[in-house]
């Protein structure tokens, strides 16, 4: 009998549509292996990874020091619960509350799982501590957002496939336009609990907000008694050339959701890091998972802080992302209509007369470069912060021959 991993890719790619949901659609790129900023598929080919897991893997395929953390981990122990305390749990807590500045971590799994953790925290939050009346909690989001794709979260979802057929929807959202203070402002009323943003919106396209909106809304959770939640699933941990998105507004939110690069491309780890005043209103068994904060994960988390303590990432996001932003500028009336991002992470707009976001993706793959589209004609580009400066001047040399094939 032949095997899936016996099959090329074509075979390989036929049997993942044969034997998986049709959730997601894939590139026909079947991937054996990986190292750096780099991966290879079955065939032998080799790509380089402007994806980078929608920024799960900011330190790399593979980097030394996380495989180094995980195999000696590996070694020892693998996973208790949280019926019990083990050797990595105190640490990894404790210096990630270091690097954002806070006092409580409690750890997930997933970003979805994270950012449901959040919603309740703000609820109870709300109830507990700022005298909402019982099953009135509100929160505010902004259209256009991702924050998973779980029930609870597609319920404030604006976007028509993740939300359309699988309602009824959880109810206690009010939904305004991104980056529109006034807006948020009339929004927010005595059963405001939160408002849970993105800094910087990732799946609608790597969208910046206007200069000062992230102070804006600093301002008005701290007026209106409100707890400013930021998502920096995908924004944060150097992957806009700050440890997190807010400093570039040298803005703290009262939690951060974080996940996707906490776990260093290894193992899912996500958490939710706030004050003892926020957290703090968790009792018992309110709250937990199996598989959150096992040692395996806090192993590779520590080493994911100790990583980013030392700026070098952030400062090479900083860095190669001028560098990457100038040159697809550059290609600005050559098929690109606008450029969008900060650090190593790009929004870029296609001409929708000459390609689409699908084909052009479908032909960077064959010139050996590797992005996702999304929303019909825009290109999202997350390379690695391992990447060079070389590699970046290759991968939009390509993303410019495929337009010029386009034309």
């Amino acid at each position: 009998m032949t095997t899936v991993e016996s099959l090329r890719t074509p075979g390989a790619v036929e049997a993942a549509e044969r034997w998986t949901a049709h959730n997601y659609h894939p590139l026909p790129v079947v991937i054996a292996g990986a190292d750096g900023a780099w991966v290879n598929d079955v065939d032998g080919r080799r790509y380089l990874d402007c994806l980078a897991g929608y920024s799960a893997l900011n330190f790399g395929h593979r980097h030394p020091s996380l495989i180094a953390a995980a195999h000696a981990q590996l070694d020892r122990l693998t996973l208790t619960s949280r019926a019990f305390v083990h050797d990595q749990f105190a640490e990894f807590c404790r210096s990630l509350a270091e690097l954002c500045g806070k006092d409580m971590v409690l750890p997930m799994n997933t970003g979805a799982e994270a950012v449901e953790t959040a919603i309740k925290v703000s609820r109870a939050w709300g109830y507990r501590v700022k005298g909402v009346p019982a099953e009135r909690a509100s929160i505010v989001v902004a259209a256009g957002n991702f924050h998973g794709r779980t029930t609870t979260i597609i319920s404030f979802s604006t976007d028509p496939d993740a939300r359309a057929d699988f309602g009824p929807y959880t109810p206690g959202f009010r939904v305004v336009a991104y980056g529109d203070l006034d807006a948020l402002d009339a929004a927010i009323d005595d059963t405001t609990v939160a408002v849970l943003i993105e800094p910087i919106q990732g799946e609608a396209g790597v969208v910046v907000p206007p200069a000062g909106y992230l102070t804006g809304i600093r301002r008005l959770c701290t007026e209106r008694n409100v707890l400013f939640v930021a998502d920096e699933i995908q924004s944060g941990l150097g992957r806009t050339g700050r440890t997190f998105a807010c400093d570039h507004e040298n803005v703290v939110p009262e939690m951060y959701v974080l996940g996707k690069a906490l776990g260093g491309g290894v193992v899912p780890v996500s958490a939710v890091v706030a004050g003892h005043e926020v957290l703090g209103v968790l009792k018992p068994g309110e709250h937990g998972s199996t598989f959150g904060g096992n040692p395996l994960a806090c192993a590779v988390g520590t080493e994911v802080v100790r990583l980013l303590a030392t700026g070098e990432f952030q400062r090479r996001s900083a860095e190669l992302g001028e560098r990457l932003h100038a040159r697809l500028t550059a290609l600005t009336g050559q098929g690109v209509v606008a450029v969008r991002g900060r650090g190593l992470w790009a929004g870029v707009d296609l001409d929708p007369a000459l390609i689409s976001g699908r084909a052009a993706s479908e032909r960077l793959a064959a010139k050996g470069v590797l992005a996702k589209d999304t929303h019909g004609s825009t290109l999202r580009l997350a390379p690695p912060l391992v990447v060079t400066a070389e590699e970046i001047d290759w991968a939009v040399a390509q993303l410019g021959a495929v337009l010029t094939e386009a034309r």
